[in-house]
């Protein structure tokens, strides 16, 4: 496939997009848990949103805003993008800047977190804002239900490894590694990654 470099969006595309899907599901682990899960083990992706390949950092760490990361899909969909919001507990954001995929023109993926409606476990919220021709436009568009179905899943993974993850060990208050899976995740290129400082960083 091509490679095409896409327009660069800043995070104010999350909410002003001409096509946005999004799709919220509540998980029983707390928002830092998430968000660890989410930002600072990127390989291990794959375990859990079953439709990717691959998934790491490009570079060394610390690992933030600013920081690139290289996905790859099953299927043979690659994205290059760079993480935008790194937010602790609370956002996590990564724009596309190369693909291979045809018909996009600019694409910012947002996971929002914030505690459940009962101020336990976590509310999230994943958008997609794209920017596409009108075909691609169209199919994303038809898509809207499969991939509802494929967040769902998504989501139920991600809270049991985060819930493992969150969970300190009542003999140290130490959190648990994650316990590993049957499938190995593999990385593109980088190594795992390490958490940065815990700060807020968004590009603007």
């Amino acid at each position: 496939m091509v490679r095409r470099v896409l327009r660069p969006e800043p995070l104010a595309f999350v909410e002003r997009a001409p096509l946005r899907l999004i799709h919220t599901a509540g998980l029983s682990a707390p928002p830092d848990a998430v968000f660890a899960e989410l930002a600072e083990h990127p390989e291990d992706w794959p375990r859990w949103f079953t439709a990717i390949r691959e998934a790491g950092y490009a570079g060394s760490p610390p690992y933030g805003a600013g920081t690139g990361r290289v996905i790859r899909l099953r299927g043979g969909v690659r994205f290059v993008e760079t993480v935008i919001a790194w937010e602790p507990g609370e956002r996590y954001a990564y724009r596309v800047e190369e693909t291979n995929a045809p018909g996009v023109r600019a694409l910012v993926e947002e996971w929002r977190l914030a505690p459940g409606p009962d101020g336990s476990g976590t509310q999230v919220t994943w958008t997609m804002a794209v920017d596409c021709v009108p075909p691609a436009g169209a199919l994303l568009g038809r898509s809207r239900g499969p991939l509802r179905r494929v967040f769902a899943e998504a989501a139920a993974r991600l809270d049991e490894r985060a819930g493992r993850r969150g969970i300190p060990d009542p003999r140290t208050g130490a959190e648990p590694d994650s316990e590993p899976d049957s499938e190995p995740a593999s990385e593109p290129g980088a190594g795992g990654a390490a958490a940065p400082e815990e700060r807020n960083q968004t590009v603007r």
